[in-house]
């Protein structure tokens, strides 16, 4: 059985995925289930989650369907309040998680063409049908943590919320692994970047004497996240990109205007100017990146490889080697220890190690240094790397000694969850909320919500 935190990320998975899918659905007959404030549940968004959870095999031991909707009503409420409050997200934030949602599905279906043939919709359409959707779950989410924004929690409590779980209910901690990394970034030509800069000026010639920007866009564009949209934007505003691109995109004055060759970290682009809406531009692009060549790419491989030897004859520490050779500005001042992004630490677990540092570190022993291999970070900027193993846990029962900081942070949330416990208390109390009859013997956890 799933516990109740997984439920809920299951379950927007599930709701995300029904919205895309429905209409292989067969379809249900759709009425108000209940209204929360301004909001209401239809019918056909508890049957749609039910069907997609009972499908993948999940068994609550109670009533799903209740369970769903109570999961529902507690969403509405705090996006009922974020409205009230006058919370707000921008649109850079949204179509940032969308986009981060579509590589999750793309991660777990394979690949673009099959998420488009699995939803029978394009990728544009996908997000169209997600972006409400996705802003409400952001506004539900700032509701969320303005609710617990103050909430804080001292050594003593960790201690005594250790203390009060029963021995056979002591969390697990999986294997957790610390690691250090050199890292390089080989060096682009200047024939290189000449040669992306003529092919753009090129198509940027085409659009001026008649070609289709979009269809260009979808072509030639290597903007993974733009490209089969034509390059489409959206309306941005100037602190949504980067500045140079802004720069040259809010100077565009003319509906079809297309810039001048623009450069910024991510590689050259040609803008085109859709339309203008107050203080933000609708545009599209199309991004051409200049590669690294063969033989500068062999050349600094080699380069990696010599100081993976100066290290392996205890000519230089890694930590030293780290300071003096590594291009990556945070690891590089820190004796090349690797920071994790989602905990805050320097602690990995397997299933949060990119994937290509993970097949590179999955058979070495502690303090051996990996062969040399590529990757390539967010902005598609390829990189080589070595990395090494500091540290590596065993599974075992949390204690207070070893996982601390894993302790404190599951008895945070605790206490956060207990303080939102209040807080829907308190508002439900105060807010319009009607449940149809035919779900008012529903044993919700919290039972206000049917008085």
């Amino acid at each position: 059985m799933l516990r109740k935190s997984n439920f809920k990320i299951l379950i927007f998975s599930i709701l995300i995925l029904t919205i895309s899918k429905i209409s292989a659905q067969e379809k249900v007959v759709d009425k108000v289930l209940a209204v929360v404030g301004g909001k209401i549940i239809l019918q056909s968004d508890v049957e749609n989650q039910y069907i997609q959870l009972t499908a993948q095999g999940y068994n609550s031991g109670s009533d799903l369907k209740c369970e769903l909707l109570e999961e529902l009503l507690f969403q509405k409420l705090l996006l009922n309040e974020a409205i009230i409050d006058s919370i707000e997200v921008s649109e850079s934030q949204v179509e940032q998680a969308l986009d981060r949602r579509l590589r999750m599905f793309v991660a777990q279906i394979g690949s673009e063409e099959k998420l488009e043939e699995y939803f029978n919709k394009s990728i544009l359409e996908i997000k169209a049908d997600l972006r409400d959707l996705i802003k409400d779950q952001l506004l539900t989410q700032q509701m969320q943590e303005q609710i617990t924004a103050d909430i804080k929690i001292t050594p003593s409590e960790v201690k005594k919320f250790l203390k009060d779980i029963p021995k056979d209910s002591l969390p697990l901690i999986n294997s957790e692994i610390e690691l250090a990394q050199i890292v390089r970034f080989p060096k682009i030509s200047e024939s290189e970047k000449i040669e992306v800069k003529e092919r753009l000026h090129g198509l940027r010639e085409r659009v001026v004497n008649g070609s289709n920007f979009s269809t260009l866009a979808i072509l030639y564009s290597e903007d993974p996240g733009s490209a089969k949209g034509g390059g489409d934007l959206g309306y941005i505003g100037r602190s949504d990109v980067v500045s140079e691109f802004a720069a040259v995109a809010f100077n565009l004055r003319e509906k079809n205007e297309v810039s001048k060759i623009v450069e910024t970290d991510f590689g050259y682009h040609i803008i085109q100017l859709i339309d203008r809406k107050g203080e933000k531009v609708h545009v599209r692009h199309i991004l051409l990146i200049p590669k690294v060549s063969p033989i500068v790419k062999m050349k600094a491989i080699q380069q990696m490889d010599s100081i993976a030897n100066l290290i392996k004859n205890d000519s230089i520490s890694f930590e030293e080697a780290a300071g003096k050779f590594s291009e990556d500005e945070i690891s590089s001042t820190n004796g090349g220890i690797v920071v994790n992004d989602q905990t805050g630490t320097t602690k990995f677990e397997s299933t949060e190690i990119e994937k290509s540092t993970y097949y590179a570190i999955k058979n070495l022993e502690i303090n051996e240094i990996s062969k040399t291999f590529e990757t390539k970070d967010e902005r598609g900027k390829l990189s080589l790397q070595f990395v090494k193993i500091n540290s590596r846990t065993e599974p075992h029962v949390a204690n207070i000694k070893s996982d601390y900081l894993k302790i404190q942070q599951i008895a945070l949330e605790e206490k956060k969850q207990k303080e939102i416990e209040a807080w829907v208390n308190e508002k439900i109390e105060n807010t319009y909320i009607r449940i149809d009859d035919s779900y008012k013997n529903c044993k919700f956890m919290n039972k206000n919500w049917v008085n």
